[in-house]
């Protein structure tokens, strides 16, 4: 067919020269390749033309399309000069099938359009979660979950297509699957059990990719890197990646400390009884000190008071919150706060109490001996 198509376009090459009429099956493959060849060149040029005009502009979905469909369609050229040949040769007495051709444009068209679609799911997800100015960035975690959803349907349908096509009956797959799901249920019960765990994260979002979690209950601490369908990649502090089964999740209690309004600073600070009589204007002091601190988050509780008769210390509170939740400026405003409170103490004459012991000795009692050291020796005596 395809001959019969290229002969009259042949026709007058094959009079000028006669010689060609003989081998006309191998000028029409010959043709097909140079057809398949310049299509690619002015198909390039094309795509090239169109992606330069379009990325004068913002950034769009149709610009993302033709990136991801340039280079499966550039292949699907050539699928599909390869099956013409192939058709060529098979009706030319060559070894090949007569259905390879045509199995092979089916096939690739399939296979290729799902490529497609796969690398547009993931420039799309890339274009949504790239923080851009102006432009609310979608949240990298939920986007990942639809990406990773999108992509595994993708990947079914092309599956069951190219079976179906291949001549593979798709209920009899379907019913199979039904039927011996409930045993792979079972035997991959860790499987599904953190797979549907990913899923609740994703649902629930109790964290994202970039925060920082801790458990209460395991030994789990450190910022969230990736969340996949069966683990969780956390990078601990000291810079090792811990992988959490999704299923665990479902059964320990999270922290999430990324999600903090503030950070609190929750000091006890001990002045001598000797300055028992400052205490008052030493806590008013240091609690002004406080609510006019550029730092501290005045609209959050602040307490500064007497708290307790320690065994050598009259204790007060000082209980305030920062307004940042940045770990080394929260050191940094908490040292100032700490510093003031020492310089207000020592402006009122009072220092900071030590721990101290007092021994009463009963009426009676001998006194204890003098050190040592202390004692004058013989020499000393004589002289």
């Amino acid at each position: 067919m395809l001959e019969q198509l290229l002969k009259p376009l042949l026709a007058p090459l094959f009079k000028q020269w006669p010689v060609l009429e003989d081998y006309g099956w191998q000028v029409a493959a010959a043709t097909v390749v140079v057809l398949v060849w310049l299509l690619t060149i002015v198909f390039n040029w094309v795509m090239g033309r169109l992606i330069h005009h379009l990325s004068q502009k913002a950034p769009a979905w149709d610009d993302l399309l033709l990136k991801s469909i340039r280079t499966p369609l550039r292949i699907l050229i050539w699928v599909t000069g390869v099956s013409l040949l192939l058709e060529i040769f098979s009706r030319n007495g060559l070894p090949v099938s007569t259905e390879v051709g045509g199995d092979l444009r089916r096939l690739g068209v399939i296979i290729l359009l799902a490529w497609g679609v796969i690398r547009f799911i993931k420039a799309g997800e890339k274009y949504l979660t790239t923080p851009v100015a102006g432009r609310k960035q979608v949240d990298r975690t939920t986007a990942d979950a639809v990406a990773k959803l999108l992509r595994l349907v993708v990947f079914i349908l092309a599956g069951l297509t190219v079976l179906q096509s291949s001549g593979v009956s798709i209920s009899g797959i379907l019913a199979f699957g039904g039927i011996g799901g409930i045993a792979v249920g079972f035997a991959a019960k860790d499987l599904l059990a953190n797979f549907f765990g990913g899923l609740m994260i994703y649902m629930d979002r109790p964290f994202r990719v970039g925060d920082w979690v801790r458990s209460p209950d395991k030994e789990i601490e450190g910022t969230v890197e990736y969340i996949g369908w069966r683990l969780t990649r956390i990078r601990t502090f000291d810079q090792r990646p811990l992988y959490v089964p999704n299923a665990t999740f479902t059964s320990i209690s999270v922290e999430n400390p990324s999600r903090m309004r503030n950070r609190r600073i929750f000091e006890h600070v001990g002045v001598r009884y000797d300055d028992a009589d400052k205490v008052r204007a030493i806590i008013d002091d240091v609690r002004e000190m406080i609510r006019n601190h550029p730092e501290i988050d005045t609209r959050q509780t602040i307490i500064v008071q007497l708290n307790r008769f320690g065994p050598s210390s009259l204790d007060f509170m000082v209980y305030t919150f920062t307004k940042t939740t940045q770990w080394v400026k929260y050191h940094e405003i908490k040292q100032d706060v700490m510093l003031k409170i020492a310089d207000i103490i020592f402006s009122h004459g009072a220092e900071f109490a030590f721990p101290t012991q007092t021994i009463h000795l009963a009426a009676g009692e001998p006194e204890l001996p003098e050190p040592v050291s202390q004692r004058p020796t013989e020499a000393g005596q004589q002289a």
